[in-house]
């Protein structure tokens, strides 16, 4: 299932999203800029991407800065292709512009960021390799989205076999199916990160964002209130 647009009544302009999609997009065409000097490329992702390795390495020396921190945070606005960036901001489109609409931009962004840096976390716990990408931020806002919006219904492309067709979907059903995926997945990535250097998609990740995304609503609509 693909979703397309969520049927609920826009509350306000989504200011905090339009950016954040923005901000990627503007760094993924700078990313692309930097396809033909291999090595300027291969500096920029070691220098703004997560590795936990080397926090873990700040902490045990009793040096931890800005800088180390920094790619708890930057991280989230990197990708690794186009399929990477799409389905992240397809995502954040559709999610992002109803939770924004009912918390406020200031306290959204809060959500957005504090569920990346508890994917990232949570990720480094089972496989502590460098990480990229949105997923986890956004993962957290659809954990957040359930909490405001749990009788929303989403528009949804769905392939049934060779047949594909749109149909009207709870959103429940549509966050659901993607958080079992997750789970599952996860699951079966956290068997074998010990057999592997890298995980080339972050599940634990998306479960750790979608579980935070529900705590931090919770935090931050009665902050608000």
């Amino acid at each position: 299932m693909i979703p397309l647009h969520d049927l609920e009544p826009r509350r306000g302009k989504p200011v905090a999203t339009r950016l954040l999609i923005l901000a990627n997009v503007l760094v993924w065409l700078y990313v692309l800029s930097l396809v033909d000097r291999p090595g300027a490329l291969r500096a920029f992702y070691d220098r703004w991407s997560f590795d936990p390795q080397e926090l873990s390495a700040a902490v045990g020396s009793g040096h931890l800065t800005a800088q180390a921190l920094f790619p708890l945070v930057t991280h989230q606005f990197l990708h690794a292709g186009w399929l990477h960036i799409a389905g992240n901001m397809l995502y954040l489109w559709i999610f992002g512009e109803n939770v924004e609409g009912q918390l406020g931009s200031g306290r959204y962004l809060i959500l957005y960021l504090a569920a990346g840096v508890a994917a990232a976390i949570g990720q480094a716990m089972v496989a502590p390799a460098p990480m990229v990408g949105a997923s986890g931020a956004i993962a957290g806002i659809l954990g957040a989205y359930i909490v405001l919006s749990p009788g929303a219904r989403v528009r949804t492309l769905v392939f049934l076999g060779i047949f594909i067709t749109v149909v009207t979907l709870p959103a429940i059903v549509v966050i659901g199916e993607w958080l079992v995926i997750q789970v599952i997945s996860g699951l079966g990535s956290m068997r074998i990160a010990a057999h592997r250097a890298t995980e080339n998609v972050a599940y634990v990740a998306h479960v750790a964002g979608f579980v935070s995304g529900i705590l931090l609503v919770a935090i931050l609509r009665t902050a608000r209130r």
